[in-house]
């Protein structure tokens, strides 16, 4: 298969690239994920979200370096094979799979379990089928394509959130005058212990699951070396920003962390600032989001296959195929549909801890990658002693510490899932006797 059957059409600009990122956290994620966080950190949200921003901050500042220097659809496992190991690489590309596949999954799932409360006599297969039918369909017509639809179902988020921000807004003033508006609750309570806002930020960072995946899109993106790290930041500085504006206006609408349902706490207070309508809008605006960051993660996991089939450490004549017209990763993304529909049989719970496993390993090893970098004088990259050690080192360290925290099931079925890359690497090595291509710019 020649080189330029194998590259990907740039059209994306500054603008698009950020709200696919924007899409890839998916804003509205928050009030899902709101009570849950309430009741791990003790009421200190907002200070959860500051600390999981941080630590997020630091990640993105490596992954715009590696993006400037490796301007390639491969993401993570770009960097990783690159700049440190071939099979190292390899690895850390099979655990990101865990990451972009079952975000998707787990997207598809939980937007239908939202449907499955506005629609409760439809089946939920119903509506994961039709989650994966039409989010496929896009994907495969082109990057641009989604793009359109992308940005029009961002611009509802967006209005979403600020109309939530709005009413919790009035109601604090109608009930406790304007001087409500400043607490210091939120962010801090003398009987809250540090752990407990602690465990709270270790959930508050799966919010920001998926600010890298920006990277897949290097080579769909117009000079993606300037575009892609600035977008890198600008996600997660918009995304930890809009997180710890509505968890602080959120609590003091509803200052207790006690909720007839905790999955279903952003519900009840849009119910209490807003009646049954704005009810209704907020599960409207929520199934939305669940339905752009669908579209967009399919996307990326689409390219992620691409890069590891172009370079032939996947078959490289399904995985490395364009279409001749679109030039996007057809079987790919129909592969990635598929495996959507593995969600049908899988709790929220155990496609959560497998999404977090493959994301934390990711982000360890791009932190790495950039503080390698640094010592690396043949790229280019001459940072600072603060933007070339101390923050990939942060980044590292806060990565790390994620990746060990995750519960015990996530660990086992993580380990599982790399023993069967080790095994699969062996296996294309010794059977086929097949050189891993080496590392190259």
């Amino acid at each position: 298969m020649s080189t330029e059957s194998q590259q990907l059409k740039r059209t994306l600009g500054p603008v698009s690239v950020v709200l696919f990122g924007l899409a890839f956290i998916a804003p509205l994620i928050v009030f899902g994920t709101y009570g849950v966080i309430a009741q791990a950190s003790q009421n200190t949200v907002a200070l959860s979200y500051v600390i999981a921003s941080i630590g997020v901050f630091f990640t993105a500042l490596s992954y715009g370096r590696m993006v400037r220097v490796f301007p390639a659809a491969g993401s993570a496992y770009t960097y990783t094979r690159n700049m440190l190991n071939v099979n190292f690489g390899f690895i850390v590309g099979w655990a990101a799979l865990l990451d972009y596949f079952f975000i998707p999954m787990l997207i598809w799932l939980l937007g239908a379990s939202y449907l499955g409360m506005a629609f409760p006599d439809v089946p939920q297969w119903c509506w994961i089928i039709g989650f994966i039918v039409l989010t496929t369909l896009l994907n495969v017509l082109g990057i641009q394509i989604a793009n359109r639809f992308n940005i029009i179902l961002m611009l509802v988020q967006i209005c979403t959130i600020l109309v939530f921000i709005a009413l919790c807004w009035h109601y604090v003033v109608a009930a406790n005058g304007v001087g409500g508006l400043l607490s210091a609750k939120p962010f801090f309570n003398a009987n809250v212990p540090f752990a407990a806002t602690m465990a709270g930020a270790a959930i508050a960072a799966y919010s920001f699951l998926g600010f890298d995946a920006l990277s897949t899109l290097s080579e769909e993106t117009i000079n993606p070396s300037k575009t892609i790290p600035k977008a890198i930041l600008l996600v997660a500085l918009i995304g930890g920003g809009v997180y710890i504006a509505s968890a602080y206006f959120m609590q003091l609408a509803h200052p207790e962390a006690v909720f007839d349902n905790i999955d279903g706490a952003a519900f009840e207070i849009a119910k209490m600032i807003g009646g049954d309508v704005f009810f209704t809008v907020v599960l409207a605006g929520i199934i939305l989001a669940h339905f752009a960051g669908g579209l967009s993660f399919q996307a990326s996991v689409g390219r992620l296959l691409f890069a590891l089939g172009r370079d032939n450490l996947l078959p490289n004549s399904f995985f490395g195929y364009l279409h001749p017209r679109y030039r996007t990763p057809v079987l790919n993304l129909i592969l990635a549909g598929a495996f959507g529909l593995v969600g049908m049989g899988l709790t929220i719970a155990t496609a959560t801890s497998l999404v977090n496993f493959g994301a934390f390993m990711a982000f360890t090893s791009v932190n790495l990658c950039a503080l390698k970098l640094t010592f690396d004088a043949t790229l280019g990259d001459k940072p600072g002693v603060m933007r070339g050690i101390v923050f990939p080192l942060a980044g590292a360290i806060t990565s790390g510490w994620m990746l060990i925290s995750l519960d015990k099931d996530a660990l086992i079925l993580g380990s599982f899932w790399l023993l069967l890359g080790l095994f699969y690497l062996a296996l294309k090595t010794r059977l086929f006797q097949q050189k891993l291509p080496a590392a190259a710019l």
